[in-house]
């Protein structure tokens, strides 16, 4: 049972930019993350252990969004597909990065990037020994 676990509006304080100004002040990231895996198992046994949990996910992409500067959201977002296809069970992930504050000289609501990474079709959820 192939089904989505999302996680929306995640905000943490980054220092990511182009500008000077942007990694010495730093300022909010707001970030989405849409995974696809097999829910069957967690449906099943009604274990966290048989998921992703959504908590421990959030986690790790504010440790990256409050992590390294990057210069742009691209690569920022790309680091985030790295976590969120950090368990084997995860088949595809969407991530978006919103920067509502970019420096941008125009009234305006967000600027956001949106990557979707899928794994190898190779790939098997039980070799996660492998990886």
């Amino acid at each position: 049972m192939t089904g989505t676990i999302t996680l929306t509006g995640l905000r943490a304080h980054g220092r990511h930019g182009v500008y000077d100004f942007e990694r010495a002040q730093g300022q909010d990231f707001v970030v989405d993350a849409v995974l696809h895996l097999d829910l069957a198992p967690a449906a099943r046994t009604d274990d966290v252990a048989d998921t992703v949990h959504y908590g421990e996910l959030a986690d790790g992409l504010v440790a990256v969004v409050t992590g390294e500067p990057v210069n742009l959201i691209e690569t920022l977002a790309d680091r985030l597909l790295d976590v969120c296809l950090a368990d084997p069970r995860v088949v595809t992930a969407t991530v978006t990065v919103h920067k509502p504050q970019a420096p941008v000289p125009h009234a305006f609501t967000d600027v956001a990037v949106t990557l979707t990474r899928h794994r190898d079709p190779g790939h098997r959820p039980d070799d996660r020994a492998a990886r």
